[in-house]
């Protein structure tokens, strides 16, 4: 076993910790990235500046996905601080703060404190929890609210249970909140594997249990109100381009099953490997381990002695397994198992006995880290970033000091080398690259100027649906198909548009005058010609805000 290393963790482990937290804090004051994280910050602005905190409005209509609750926490963010990207974002990261600390606490209640810390550093440096603490979706709230749901759940099996049972329904229901009753599976699973490994069956018809339950449909009542009145008692409504449309079903069933089978209105195409390759990079530099591991605990599984380690196993098992088979399928939806994953991993560090399989992992970390050093080094040049001197040093001097300040092969090594790593790639993210490319969002660039040029002018969204210009800008929340809507309520509009459809407006009825002229990529599906700044022009698209009026 490694303990020297675990034990070296334990005595550095503040300063670790700093490390990650420091490295996800590094997207909290950027901008807003389309496009899910800008629907969701528009949606949140508009429960804000009209004080409806019942109905959602999307595209610019009644708005049917997502549950309530992270568009609440937000809404109250842009109260209290007002309206602006590090608002919006600063629910999520102090949500993200407390699933670290639950993290810690499950792990070290059912293996031990060396695991939980090793496990949460892990988790910390992960690249899509970093990532996510910039591109703010409903993940971050979720993964908090699971792994404490799963804490509690755990406490609620041993004596005193209510207070813990109260708790496990309480986070559960905030679960349920965020993103359906799907959670369920997630947070019981492994404690169902758990009874039935351990012939447990008096567990199965357990009071305490159908308690929990009943609690946490208690506790969903804000939503299943919101949705009733937006939805159920509207039967006019169109919404799925359909009537009679109850936003309850939608919850109880289209949202969650309906997307599982492909049977809903949201559908998708499902890929079995879609999971496996996102989670290869999505849990860097730890992607390698947890493979390892969870074939080195199926390998041995027959002389493995029962313990509730199988409880986190299980549940991650089972709803990656869950999430693969699903016909709808997309790559943050493998966050919310992180902090399980660098549980298993943690343990499985703890527990190597060769230095020879050490030396190896070891050296895993060598190899991540320089293929990242090449990538910054490649898109410096290649991009054509504006501190492309300062970012190659960066890398230089990072590579060196990867080299060279931790040489010991032992978990101390491992686990310190991927906080650099992590560090490395979160500072050229959130701090170089992601700045400047975020200047292709149209939308965001248009609703920044406009609030510098004409503040008080609400502008008219034009055959798009740009929601970083919703959130960026003074825009009507209505969409216009044709040129004469925009005169119902302003005799003097200015629209914002695409360049295409600027050109087609007809002028020989109307006086259009350009306005502003932005650049456009869809910045989260990156190409080599986009990325290559010679060819770069040839892959954006333009849209305009215009002064248009009547002849």
């Amino acid at each position: 076993m490694q303990t020297d290393g675990a034990t070296k963790i334990s005595k550095h482990f503040v300063f670790l910790l700093i490390i990650g937290l420091a490295a996800n804090a590094t997207g909290l004051f950027n901008d807003i990235l389309d496009q899910d994280s800008a629907l969701y910050a528009s949606i949140a602005k508009n429960i804000a500046v009209k004080n409806d905190w019942i109905n959602l409005y999307g595209f610019g209509e009644d708005w049917l996905d997502k549950p309530h609750l992270p568009f609440w926490l937000s809404a109250l963010s842009f109260k209290l601080f007002g309206i602006h990207p590090f608002a919006y974002k600063l629910p999520s990261s102090l949500c993200f703060l407390v699933g670290v600390f639950y993290t810690y606490k499950l792990a070290a209640k059912i293996y031990s404190t060396q695991v939980a810390q090793i496990a949460t550093l892990l988790y910390l440096a992960s690249l899509h929890v970093i990532l996510s603490n910039f591109d703010v979706r409903a993940e971050g709230y979720l993964t908090t609210f699971i792994v404490a749901a799963i804490y509690h759940f755990y406490g609620a099996m041993q004596s005193p249970w209510l207070k813990n049972l109260v708790l496990a329904a309480f986070y559960t229901a905030l679960a349920m909140m965020t993103k359906g009753i799907f959670v369920l599976i997630t947070i019981a699973s492994g404690f169902v594997v758990y009874w039935i490994a351990t012939k447990q069956w008096k567990e199965f018809i357990n009071p305490k249990w159908y308690l929990f339950l009943v609690l946490s449909f208690v506790f969903i009542a804000p939503e299943l109100y919101s949705l009733y009145q937006q939805f159920d008692i509207h039967p006019e409504k169109l919404v799925f381009e359909k009537h009679h449309v109850s936003g309850l079903k939608f919850f109880f069933w289209d949202s969650q099953f309906g997307r599982f089978f492909n049977t809903g209105p949201i559908k998708g195409s499902g890929d079995l490997s879609f999971f496996f390759h996102t989670t290869l990079w999505a849990f860097l530099p730890w992607a390698v381990y947890l493979f390892i591991a969870v074939y080195q605990k199926l390998k041995h599984l027959k002389n493995t002695k029962i313990s509730t380690t199988i409880i986190i196993h299980s549940s991650a098992l089972i709803s990656f397994f869950i999430f693969s088979v699903s016909k709808f399928q997309l790559p943050h939806y493998i966050v919310i198992l992180f902090p399980m994953f660098a549980m298993i991993v943690a343990d499985y560090l703890v527990n190597i006995k060769k230095e020879k399989s050490i030396r190896q992992l070891f050296n895993v970390q060598y190899f991540i880290f320089f293929v990242l050093i090449a990538l910054i080094g490649t898109l410096a040049v290649f991009f054509k970033l504006n501190y492309t001197f300062f970012t190659l040093t960066l890398a230089i001097a990072a590579s060196q000091i990867f080299l060279f300040v931790v040489k010991e092969q032992s978990i101390y090594g491992i686990v310190t080398k991927g906080l650099c790593f992590s560090l490395l790639l979160a500072v050229f993210l959130n701090i170089i690259f992601y700045p400047q490319l975020m200047e292709y969002q149209a939308g965001m660039m248009a609703g920044k100027w406009q609030q510098k040029n004409m503040p008080n002018k609400q502008i008219q969204l034009y055959r798009n649906n740009d929601f970083s210009f919703e959130f960026y800008g003074n825009v009507s929340m209505k969409r216009h198909k044709e040129i004469a809507e925009l005169f119902t309520n302003d005799s003097h509009p200015v629209l914002y548009t695409s360049k295409n459809e600027y050109k087609k407006i007809n002028r020989d009825s109307f006086n259009v005058k350009l306005l502003k002229e932005v650049s456009y990529f869809h910045i989260t599906q990156l190409k080599p010609q986009f990325i290559n700044y010679k060819t770069r022009p040839q892959t954006l698209d333009t849209f305009v805000i215009a002064d248009v009026s009547r002849k």
